[in-house]
Parts: C-alpha cells; structure tokens; sequence
C-alpha cells in the first residue's frame, strides 16, 4: 500500500514508496533517482522524506562521487525548475509519456545527450543522472537502451545491472519486451546534438526549518512540554495550553511618541483617558433638586441676561388646591381643564352663554 496518496500536497502518487538516489551503474556514468522536488513541496513532508536537488547533492557526496548532469524525463514542469538546480548542474529536459515504449526519436534524443556529455568529460568522472517519475520504469528503459544500443550490452545483464543499481526492478511489462526481444535502435546522427543543456541558477541551498513542514509528524514538538501550541491535542495525553510557559511577543512595542504622562496599558490600544474626564455631573445637572441661581452661576450682568439664563421653575405649591379638590362636586370632571367664562349673566340660577 502506498504510504502517501494525499494528491492536495502536490507530491506524486507512490513517490514515497521509493528510495531516493541509486547506485552507480557499475561501469557506466550512469545514476538514477526519483525527481527531486522543489521547497514548495518538501515542506508537506517530513524531514527524514524531503528529497530536493540539493539533497540529490548530498546523498552523492555520501558515496563521494560527483554529478555533472541531469536528465529529466519527466512529462510535466511541476516538480522543480532551473531556479531550484544549483549552479554546478547541467540540466536537459526530455518530455516523455509514461506507461508506454518511448518513441525512436526520444531514444535519439537521449542518446545524442549522453554521448555529448561524454565527449566533453573525457577528463573527469563526472555522473549522468537519470530521473523520471519514480526513476525506474522510463529511467530503467532508457538507461538499458544506451547500454544495449551504444555499448552493445547483452539485454538480460543490462536489466539486471540497473535492477541492482536502482535497488528496485522495472515494473512495466512492455518496457522489459522490448528490452528482451525488440529490435536495436539506430544510433545514426549521435553525434549531432540538438539540445542544449541548462545550467542551474540555484546559488544558496534553501533553509528547511520544522516550521515549515506541515506534517503532524513534524509539528509534534510543540505539543511537548516547553513548548506554548495555539492547537492543544485532544485525546488521553492532553495538556491544557495553562499549564505551558507564555509564548514571547513576535515583536517588540513600537516606541511611544510623544511620551504620554499615563502609563500605557499592555492590553488597551490607547492611552486612557484622565479621571477628570470622567466626573460625575453635579446632582443640579440630572435631578429637579434647586439649582444655583443667575447670579451664583457668575455670568449673569444684566436684567436681561437673568431673565434670559433663568432656569424654568416648577409651579409653587398652593393649599388651595386641597381645598378647592374638596369642595368640588363628585360630579366634576378633573381630567380636563378648568373654563374661564366670557359672559356671566345669571338667570334662575343659571349660566348662559
């Protein structure tokens, strides 16, 4: 079973499920390798499954040999480009289709650039790699037609050489056919290349750091002690964010300027405010008790500004009320309001209007 399906991270299917850097051919330049892919995806995985071109690099030094070249089979542009290579790299890309017998001129193609990298590296030992997908099945098929075709290798040595080489055989049926009982491919015009190598532009090997993966695998420190996680994990072994130390602040408080006369507040975004500001009014100001007069309010000079600044008064209480309630007939009707008379002329006893 594949141990990593999850196709959202941009990390090819199986990918994992391969080693990463082969053997050495043994009497060959060539080495073949899965495709290195670039940070934007080594950071979906964890550390001990990053494999990028640097380390490709890496891993080579380990069986202290060198890479001179990089032959991408790869049917798409995805996984890394010049930017990701570094410099001491030539790169050659060669678009070829999976899953079936590459065409005579990609058999071409491949072989031109092999030869003319040879030609040119008479002097030293410099190492071809060979990439596809998984770097077997069109890395395998390619790398035994060169040996098959050029170096005249019997086909059943060259299939086993690079088995043994790559530490895992080729899985395609149709590719070991052809490589068994097909024919020899012409190596007519192998000495007139067409495709010009690249060189990498990678100058600095990029920072991996555990912040930068993604994995849970990797993030699994912050939930250890000592450390502050804004994600506690939930489960058995939980640990209640309380309990670990404050996280530091990310940045420092920007310096105040001007000085304020109050001292600032860790968590308010602005200075409060004096406590004069927040007096509470005088008891003439939201209550019907006695108000200070004009002339103690001090701004009243005149008759006029009196009369003018004069606060309205509620009217006096009189006794008569009580006496005029009292008086009143049962009959009389107190809810509207009481009739002054134009014309008081009396007759039997009575008014008329």
């Amino acid at each position: 079973m594949s141990r990593h399906n999850n196709k959202k991270s941009g990390v090819p299917e199986r990918w994992l499920d391969y080693s990463a850097v082969g053997k050495r051919l043994n009497g060959t330049r060539f080495i073949a390798f899965k495709v290195p892919l670039k940070q934007s995806f080594n950071r979906n995985l964890p550390r001990s499954d990053v494999f990028g071109p640097w380390e490709l690099l890496d891993a080579l030094n380990k069986q202290n040999q060198e890479l001179g070249l990089i032959i991408d089979l790869t049917f798409t542009t995805r996984y890394y480009n010049l930017q990701d290579i570094p410099e001491s790299l030539l790169c050659v890309k060669i678009f070829t289709a999976g899953h079936e017998v590459p065409s005579d001129d990609t058999i071409l193609n491949f072989k031109r650039i092999v030869y003319r990298f040879l030609r040119d590296n008479e002097d030293n030992d410099k190492l071809i790699g060979v990439h596809c997908t998984h770097g077997l099945n069109r890395t395998g098929y390619l790398i035994c037609r060169y040996l098959i075709d050029v170096d005249g290798m019997d086909p059943e040595k060259a299939v086993e050489l690079f088995n043994l080489s790559r530490g895992h055989a080729i899985e395609r049926q149709n590719y070991l056919d052809d490589l068994q009982r097909g024919p020899k491919r012409s190596n007519e015009g192998i000495e007139q290349s067409k495709q010009e190598p690249k060189r990498g532009q990678a100058v600095h090997q990029p920072t991996f750091s555990d912040a930068d993966s993604d994995s849970r695998e990797e993030r699994r420190h912050f939930y250890e002690p000592g450390y502050q996680s804004f994600y506690p994990p939930r489960g058995p072994n939980h640990r209640s964010h309380h309990h670990l130390p404050p996280c530091p602040p990310i940045l420092p408080p920007p310096p105040l300027h001007p000085p304020l006369s109050v001292p600032l507040h860790p968590y308010r975004r602005t200075p409060p405010y004096p406590d004069t500001r927040w007096r509470r009014p005088p008891h003439w100001e939201d209550s019907r008790s006695r108000r200070p007069s004009p002339p103690e309010m001090g701004w009243c000079r005149t008759p006029e500004d009196r009369r003018r600044a004069s606060p309205s008064r509620l009217p006096h209480y009189s006794p008569s009320w009580t006496s005029r309630s009292n008086s009143a007939g049962a009959e009389e009707d107190w809810t509207r309001p009481r009739m002054r008379h134009t014309q008081r002329h009396r007759s039997n006893g009575y008014d008329n209007y």
